[in-house]
C-alpha cells in the first residue's frame, strides 16, 4: 500500500476522547518544556552555588591566616573626650554636688503621697 498525501488532507474521524488530566497535545509539550526549563534552572543555580562556594574557600585558604597589626598600639593614660577637645563641653558648675536628706514628718507618713485606695477610710 503507498502513501497517498491526500489522505493527509482529509480530516480524520476522533478515535477517543483523551483522558481528562492527559491534556492536548499543545498541552503535554508546554508541561515537559516547562519541566525541563525548571530543571535547567535548577543545575544552573547549583552550578552557581558551588562556584561560589569553592571561590570563597580559595580565597580563604590564600588569606594570611593570623594577620599582626601594622602599627603598634600605643597606650594612652587618660581617655580623652573629643567633646572638650572641640570645645563644645557645656559648663557646669564645679562641684556642687548636693545630696538630698529627706525631712521627717511628725506622723512619719508623706504628705505627697495618697492613701492606698484599698485603705480603710478614718
Amino acid at each position: 500500500m503507498a502513501f497517498d498525501p491526500r489522505d493527509m488532507l482529509r480530516p480524520r474521524a476522533p478515535e477517543g476522547e483523551p483522558a481528562p488530566l492527559a491534556g492536548t497535545r499543545a498541552e503535554r509539550v508546554q508541561r515537559l518544556q516547562i519541566g525541563v526549563s525548571l530543571i535547567a534552572g535548577l543545575a544552573l543555580l547549583v552550578g552557581l552555588a558551588d562556584a561560589i562556594t569553592s571561590r570563597a574557600q580559595r580565597t580563604e585558604a590564600n588569606a594570611v591566616p593570623e594577620a599582626a597589626p601594622t602599627v603598634v598600639a600605643s597606650e594612652t593614660s587618660a581617655p580623652r573626650d573629643p567633646l572638650a577637645d572641640a570645645g563644645v563641653v557645656p559648663e557646669l558648675p564645679a562641684a556642687s554636688n548636693p545630696t538630698p536628706t529627706p525631712t521627717p514628718t511628725a506622723t512619719g507618713a508623706r504628705d505627697d503621697v495618697p492613701p492606698p485606695s484599698n485603705a480603710p477610710r478614718q
